[in-house]
C-alpha cells in the first residue's frame, strides 16, 4: 500500500514545486514592470512668451507657465514666475523656451549692459568711425583685433603699426547690445569691448598715443598669431638704390658704328700751254 501511494506523494510535491515557482517568477516579472507601467512625472515650467533680447528685465508679461510632460526636466528650472520676475537676462532668450537659473542675473542687479559683464571682465568704450568701426560690421558679439600705429618709434620718427590685442569680444555697438535680425551693418560712434583690467589699461593708454584700428575676425577663429609689426621702412623695402637693367634675352647684335663716306677720287688732267706744262686738278 505504501508502494502505491509514493508515486502520488512524489507527483503532488512536483506540482507544487512547480505552482510555487511560477507564482514567484510571476510576482518578480509583475515588480519589474511596474515602473514602466507608471504614468511620467509633470512639471511645471516656466517659458518666455516671446523673443526677448539679453539684458532684457523680464515682467508678468514675459513669462508664462507650462505643464512638461515627461521626467526629462531641464536642470535649473524655474517653477513659479515669481522666482523670474525683475531679473534680468544674460542671453537671449526664444519663444516658449524655458527660463534657466543660468540664463538669468542675480536678483537685484536690474539689466542691461552690466549683467552680461563677466566676473573679472571689465566693459570698455571707445569712440569710432566708420573706418575704425570696419564699415559698421563690428557688432555685438563679434570678435576683433585691436591694431596700434604711431608716428614716433623709439625716437625714429617713423611710423609703424602692431597688433596689441587679438580676439576680443564686443559687448555692444553704440546703444545696442544685440544684433539685429538680419545681421545688417550699422552705423555707430561707440563700440564696447570684453576686457580684462590690464586688457582695458592698455587701450586706454593706446588710444591716446597713436590711432586705433580694429581688424573684424571670424567669430570662430580663436588662434592667437605672433606678429612683429610692421615699420614705412618696410614697405617698400630699401629706397636708394639703382635698379640694375636685365640683359636682352636671345643673340646679342652689335653696336652700329657710324662709317663716314668716302671721298670720290679727283681728276688731274695734264695741260700744255706755249711748251709749258701745267697739272689741273678736278
Amino acid at each position: 500500500m505504501a508502494r502505491r501511494t509514493r508515486p502520488f506523494l512524489m507527483l503532488a510535491l512536483a506540482l507544487a514545486s512547480g505552482g510555487t515557482a511560477a507564482y514567484l517568477a510571476m510576482r518578480y516579472i509583475r515588480q519589474q514592470a511596474t515602473p514602466l507601467m507608471a504614468q511620467p512625472r509633470n512639471a511645471q515650467v516656466v517659458v518666455a512668451t516671446r523673443t526677448l533680447p539679453v539684458g532684457t528685465v523680464l515682467g508678468e508679461r514675459d513669462l508664462k507657465t507650462i505643464e512638461w510632460v515627461g521626467g526629462a526636466v531641464p536642470p535649473g528650472y524655474i517653477g513659479t514666475p515669481q522666482e523670474a520676475l525683475s531679473r534680468g537676462l544674460i542671453v537671449s532668450v526664444a519663444e516658449n523656451e524655458p527660463i534657466l537659473e543660468g540664463k538669468l542675473a542675480a536678483q537685484g542687479m536690474g539689466g542691461g549692459l552690466p549683467v552680461i559683464i563677466e566676473p573679472g571682465m571689465r566693459a570698455f568704450s571707445m569712440a569710432v568711425d566708420q573706418i575704425v568701426g570696419v564699415a559698421g560690421w563690428v557688432l555685438p558679439s563679434t570678435r576683433v583685433d585691436v591694431l596700434l600705429t604711431m608716428n614716433d618709434i623709439q625716437g625714429t620718427k617713423e611710423p609703424a603699426t602692431k597688433v596689441i590685442m587679438q580676439n576680443v569680444r564686443t559687448l555692444a555697438a553704440g546703444q545696442s547690445i544685440q544684433q539685429d535680425k538680419e545681421g545688417k551693418p550699422q552705423a555707430v560712434g561707440v563700440v564696447t569691448f570684453l576686457l580684462t583690467p590690464e586688457q582695458a589699461e592698455t587701450l586706454a593708454l593706446a588710444s591716446g598715443q597713436g590711432r586705433i584700428q580694429l581688424a573684424l575676425r571670424n567669430t570662430l577663429d580663436t588662434l592667437l598669431i605672433q606678429t612683429r609689426g610692421t615699420r614705412q621702412s618696410a614697405l617698400m623695402g630699401k629706397i636708394g638704390s639703382t635698379p640694375v637693367a636685365a640683359a636682352p634675352s636671345g643673340p646679342r647684335r652689335a653696336a652700329a658704328v657710324r662709317v663716314a663716306a668716302p671721298e670720290p677720287a679727283a681728276t688731274i688732267i695734264e695741260v700744255y700751254r706755249g711748251g709749258q706744262r701745267t697739272l689741273q686738278k678736278f
